[in-house]
């Protein structure tokens, strides 16, 4: 468990250089030949120190020891164990057995120390740095920074670093010796400052005192922690330089600590795209340059380039003289080495693509000029554009200041403008990587970790294809592509999510099958030129199915695929807070070591009582640190409690690993302690709880989508077409397979299924190329998309072909082209199969008849007519119930309908296919067998309905439903002005709508995995979830994340409640679990102030009116005293308690003394006075229930979701099942009875008295808005 224990700055620091013996032996040489030219020794590793640098008592506990085995200081054993006088160095062969960290490869290091080799001159050089990076078989990297340096050699030969005595008369001559910090972590420009900092104390010490400062040097370093991901960065002093530790942004993004700029002072931006397309295609990279400090920079700045794809080849940045024959390597690779070397590479080696870094030419091993596949065009120009907006010169940013008189202010201001231009930087790169892959997304099936790279590549520009192929087949995308079928919600969804256009975002709602709008069009055409206009494949579209919503789009808004975000909107990135390290102890005992420690953790003590209640991401920063501190100095139990508390801050950094490790090497006294306070119970046991579920390995593969090659039974058919991305509803499918096994056994042949989809495809194709006239684009809407063409057909409005949107039938006149409307699907009134005489035959002919039209529009389609009037009849149908149902997804389904039995028709190509093909007429047949028509009631409150299982295979039952509404924000993003509809569905998924357009904003927050019973919103921008697992999870409003957990509970969470007539009073949140414990939180500290208990067998649900909680608890309602004693019970009427029921909601209204309860079983609700809680003094029948789920007051109204009495169980077959009833609260008569639903009504939310939303079971699983008058 030792990897498992807290990161600090140091790994180890190694000291290099020629042995004693070697030095002795070429000083007596040039005193002999007096020519140092060309002199090169053979470096070694002389000294390597590593943490622990103090011994421990022996009282210590093992743990601690344990983490001392791990390492030892080879100094501390050289004392301990005096080697013979001529063994003074460690040899790389490892004859001597010295204890080093595990990752570091002692046999290279001094290779890699002197790339160049070491030298012995006659004048002292000056100090040189370099770095490394050195990767492990399992990709874990460990970086390093080399300092060399002159120091002169005594004339009897002994090294410097000898504590020998010997004569100190120097002769003229110089050798190179090496410092090697090694850390795990990528601290480029903070170790280069350490070391500069040793530079000054070597350079002014004596010899003798030499290794003791190097040792000292190192021990300071091993106590400085690492930072935690997010905005805080630690900031030490190392005389004379203050020295600041930049945090990573997250837990998947590098530290980044070196000028990400300066490639750009080395290549101009055609030169970087070309080496950024070189690594996306993994091709055989090698960097060159004169200065090796330049190799490993600008590789780390490439790969930083990159992100979120990450380098998965071998990566070697700075190759030594003697490791040249690593370029012969077969694989890919990324590696750096000499400027010296680049003919030899050039002409000894294929096929590689040499970058030289000193002039910024990027060629291959063949030629001068680099010939691989470029990235896309629209994409390379936004990133060139973008680079010409960067500020990347200093002392340009700063002339109009002051000069520093103060060296630590001018790093300052250094880091500071660094900062920034770094986040600039990795904007534009970021930028660029989402333009290259901004579709991937539309081409992934997530159920079943499918990506269609076939379809993918057809919807690129021909120009493109070739770069896209390579970039499919590197390991570097199949990483890549994981993250995205896993949902990662990395800064590249972020960015592809905030950058969509409108056009982009409405696709994203409705799933429909891929046809050009008219406005692609017409962009399409301004931008491609004629050779390319009839092969140009965009993007998914999206018809606009609800008529009565207008979207307007800018017309350049789908020329490219490019979408960019605006530089100069966004606010500038707050400045990250900096906690700084006390000083370093004059002396590094154990026991100056622990005072250190103890400082520490009382400077952190102080940060996390300053920042309270105002920034609890900067707190989980300050508790995260304080952990690993208590964790060092083995306090187990305090470091426990600092690493609950990030439950309530922030999740998103709790080390597991080390909570593992802890909880693990905890003695039996503390245990018992620990079981002694309730946090560190409750966090121990869900530790253990935890590890018992990662035992199982999730499903993390890739596949690329192929066409079966065995027969397919329903399973495996249903499973085929959502892989290709056709159509996703089961339901829908299964429709899909009954048409292709018409009379046939019940499975589908292979060939018959390549069949189908070739036709599926190549129809999808040819849509894309409807050679449209500009007069008939001009005609149609801009989110119109012609989904079928006939062929040129005799009608009664002339000779043409007749198109279908999903929204009417047009006739394209032949001749003198024109635009003819035929009739909107809502405006038909009839559709039917007549004949028409033609000499001496007569043909099928289709007549249909348009409401506000005398004449029957008539079409001589011949051997088209059965299949259109099929068409017609269901794009009909669904249109019908889309008005009534005010829910636009009914038109979607039957557009896709329409295209499966176009395609069904023409894969069979039988005269049994027309039969086949009606199977697929849902909604036409619907319209026969069940009567239509929505009451009046209903359709005149029922403004929309919106379905949160798009993305799902199959619909998930809504569990709860909250609206919280618009506020201002200090960005002032229209989107966050907004109010916002929270949708907790099966698993513990939440789903976002924006309630002004009920468009969804977000598609997927995973909180736990559990059933959601309950939400609340508050005003500190937060959403409380209660959960079946006993967890509260908090969702920040404004990052959308869920990195906050309380855990007080032990039982399921059943119900929140906050007192509305002072939101702002944090006394006044509760939370009740079903074993009727209740909970007052302090909802600033997330701390529990008061904890109640029920005696009940289920406490389903608390409400709080005028500071008194009434709690529902099954068999009765319970008022509760100030005191959390019962003052009040009502029970269930006697006839009822007869029979298994339970109460299931209940309202109260104060100002009337009314008790308003509803029961599960029962198809009635009781109303009580408050005073006499005996009896029910009325009860009111509900029409057509079985039961009441719940209920809420919205102005003088009771809204009642009910059960309705029929079709308990079975599929949905549009028949309505459960109603919504509004109760008069005056009258206490039923005012309304409303029906959309076809499951029974889970939840019912307000949205601020103007709608009521309800939310249904999983067979009908649709949110229905409606009216409140």
């Amino acid at each position: 468990m030792a990897d498992h224990l807290p990161p600090v700055l140091l790994e180890a620091c190694v000291v290099l250089g020629a042995s004693s013996d070697k030095l002795s032996e070429v000083y007596q040489a040039i005193n002999n030949n007096g020519s140092t030219e060309h002199l090169l020794l053979e470096p070694e590793v002389l000294h390597v120190l590593a943490p622990p640098f103090v011994s421990r008592p022996p009282a210590e506990s093992e743990a601690a020891r344990s983490h001392g085995k791990r390492r030892r200081s080879f100094l501390r054993k050289k004392r301990e164990h005096p080697p013979p006088a001529a063994a003074t160095s460690i040899q790389a062969d490892g004859s001597e057995d010295v204890s080093v960290p595990k990752d570091i490869d002692l046999m290279a290091l001094p290779q890699l120390c002197f790339p160049g080799g070491l030298q012995v001159t006659n004048e002292e050089k000056d100090e040189q740095f370099h770095f490394l990076v050195f990767t492990d078989v399992f990709g874990n990297k460990t970086h390093g920074v080399v300092m060399q340096c002159y120091r002169p050699i005594l004339v009897e030969g002994t090294s410097v670093f000898k504590n020998g005595a010997g004569s100190f008369k120097f002769s003229k001559l110089f050798s190179a010796y090496g410092f090697c910090v090694i850390s795990k972590y990528p601290y480029f420009t903070a170790l280069k400052d350490c070391l500069s900092c040793l530079l000054i104390q070597l350079r002014t010490c004596r010899l003798s005192d030499m290794e003791e400062r190097v040792k000292e040097f190192a021990a300071k370093l091993a106590l400085v922690p690492i930072p935690p991901p997010g905005q805080l960065h630690l900031m030490f002093t190392l005389c004379p330089l203050t020295i600041v530790l930049p945090s990573r942004e997250d837990e998947d993004h590098p530290v980044i600590d070196l000028d990400l700029h300066l490639p750009f002072f080395c290549f101009r931006p055609q030169q970087l795209l070309q080496g950024l397309s070189c690594l996306l295609q993994e091709q055989r990279v090698v960097l060159f340059s004169a200065d090796w400090a330049r190799l490993t920079l600008v590789a780390e700045s490439f790969l930083l380039f990159l992100q979120p794809l990450s380098w998965q080849q071998p990566y070697v940045p700075v190759l030594a003289r003697g490791m040249l024959d690593f370029l012969m390597a077969p694989t890919a690779f990324l590696m750096g080495c000499h400027l010296s070397h680049f003919e030899e590479v050039a002409t000894e080696t294929d096929d590689l693509v040499l970058i030289n870094i000193d002039n910024g030419s990027v060629s291959t091993s063949c030629s001068e000029t680099l010939d691989l596949p470029e990235i896309p065009p629209a994409a390379a120009d936004c990133f060139t554009q973008r680079c010409q907006t960067l500020q990347i010169h200093f002392d340009l940013y700063h002339c109009h200041h002051g000069s520093c008189t103060d060296i630590s202010e001018q790093r300052a201001q250094r880091r500071a403008w660094q900062h920034n231009l770094n986040l600039d930087i990795q904007r534009i790169t970021l930028e660029l990587i989402v333009n290259i892959f901004r579709d991937v997304s539309s081409h992934l099936n997530y159920e079943h970790r499918v990506f269609n790279s076939e379809e993918f590549l057809k919807t690129r520009e021909p120009s493109e294809q070739l770069f896209y192929k390579q970039v499919l087949e590197t390991h570097i995308f199949h990483f890549f592509l994981k993250d995205r079928l896993n949902r990662k919600m990395d800064n590249f969804a972020r960015m592809e999510l905030s950058t969509r256009s409108e056009m982009q975002r409405m696709k994203a709602m409705v799933e429909v099958p891929r046809r050009p709008t008219m406005q692609e069009i017409q962009a399409r055409r301004k931008s491609s030129t004629t050779e390319s206009k009839m092969s140009k494949r965009l993007g998914m579209s999206l018809p606009n199915l609800g008529d009565n919503q207008t979207i307007s789009h800018q017309r350049n808004s789908m020329l490219p695929r490019i979408v960019t975000s605006d530089p100069t909107a966004r606010t500038p990135p707050k400045p990250p807070q900096v906690f700084k390290l006390p000083d370093f102890p004059a002396s590094l005992s154990f026991y100056s070591v622990q005072n250190y420690y103890s400082e520490l953790i009382q400077l952190l003590g102080k940060a996390i009582f300053s920042v309270q209640k105002e920034n609890s991401m900067l707190l989980a920063r300050f508790y995260y640190l304080r952990g690993f501190i208590n964790t060092l100095c083995c306090r187990r139990l305090d470091a426990l409690g600092d690493f609950q508390n990030l439950y309530k801050t922030d999740t998103a950094i709790f080390p597991t690993q080390l909570v593992t490790w802890l909880v693990d090497s905890l003695h039996r006294d503390e245990r018992q302690q620990a079981d002694k306070r309730p946090e560190l119970k409750r966090l121990i046991l869900k530790v253990k709880t935890e590890n018992d579920k990662l035992s199982v390995q999730p499903d993390d593969h890739v596949k690329k989508f192929e066409l079966p090659r065995k027969h397919l039974h329903q399973e495996e058919f249903v499973r085929c077409v959502q892989e290709c991305g056709i159509v996703k509803d089961v339901a829908t499918i299964h429709r899909l397979f009954d048409a292709l096994t018409n009379g046939q056994p019940k499975q589908v042949e292979p060939e018959l299924f390549r069949v189908f989809y070739t036709f599926w495809k190549e129809t999808e194709a040819e849509a894309q190329d409807f050679n449209l006239p500009s007069e008939v684009i001009d005609h149609l809407d801009n989110s119109e998309c012609v989904y079928k063409l006939s062929s040129c057909v005799k009608t009664s409005l002339g000779v043409g072909k007749i198109a279908m949107t999903q929204k009417r039938l047009i006739l394209l006149t032949v001749g003198r082209q024109g635009f003819l409307e035929i009739t909107k699907f809502r405006d038909i009134q009839e559709v039917k199969i007549a004949s028409a005489s033609f000499l001496l035959v007569r043909i099928p002919s289709l007549h249909i008849k348009t409401s506000g039209r005398v004449e029957v529009f008539e079409a001589n389609l011949k051997t088209e007519t059965e299949l259109w009037n099929l068409v017609v009849k269901e794009m009909w149908a669904g249109r019908k119930m889309a008005d009534q149902h005010k829910d636009p997804q009914y038109m979607t389904e039957a557009l896709t309908n329409v295209l499966l039995m176009d395609a069904v028709m023409g894969c069979l190509q039988t005269q049994r296919s027309i039969l086949a093909a009606s199977k697929l007429a849902y909604f036409d047949k619907i319209k026969h067998e069940v009567p239509m028509m929505v009451p009046k009631t209903t359709s005149e409150t029922l403004k929309h309905k919106i379905n949160p299982s798009l993305d799902l295979a199959e619909p998930q039952t809504v569990h709860v439903l909250l609206y919280t509404p618009g506020q201002l924000t200090s960005n002032g993003s229209k989107s966050e002005m907004n109010p916002k509809l929270w949708v907790a569905l099966s698993g513990g998924k939440v789903v976002v709508f924006d309630a002004a357009s009920w468009s969804m904003r977000q598609d997927c927050i995973q909180v736990g995995a559990s059933q959601l019973n309950c939400m609340l919103g508050l005003v500190q921008e937060q959403v409380w979830i209660g959960s079946q697992d006993s967890v509260i999870y908090i969702i920040d409003t404004h990052s959308m994340s869920c990195n906050k957990q309380l855990t007080e509970h032990r039982h399921e969470v059943t119900g929140l409640t906050v007192d509305l007539r002072d939101q702002h009073n944090s006394q006044q949140t509760y939370s009740c679990s079903c074993d009727g414990t209740i909970l007052q939180w302090d909802t600033a500290s997330l701390k529990v102030k008061r904890q109640l208990h029920l005696s009940c067998d289920r406490l389903s649900s608390i409400q709080i009116y005028d500071g008194t909680l009434w709690c529902c608890c099954g068999d009765c309602i319970v008022e509760l005293k100030k005191s959390g004693t019962p003052q009040r019970r009502i029970a269930l009427p006697d006839d009822v308690r007869s029979v298994p029921s339970s109460f299931s909601s209940f309202i109260i209204i104060p100002e009337r003394g009314q008790l308003w309860t509803g029961c599960a079983d029962s198809g009635e609700l009781c109303l009580w006075h408050t005073n006499n809680h005996r009896r029910p003094s009325k009860r009111i029948s509900l029409p057509g229930s079985s039961g009441v789920t719940c209920m809420i007051r919205v102005k003088d109204q009771i809204w009642v979701g009910c059960r309705g009495r029929s079709g308990i169980g079975g599929q949905c077959d549009g028949q309505l099942r459960s109603q919504v009833l509004v109760m008069d609260a005056e009258s206490h008569t039923v005012a309304k009875e409303l029906q959309a639903h076809s499951d029974s009504i889970q939840t019912l939310c307000s949205a601020e008295d103007r709608y009521v939303l309800s939310g249904s079971a999983r067979r009908d699983g649709k949110i229905a808005i409606w009216k409140v008058e």
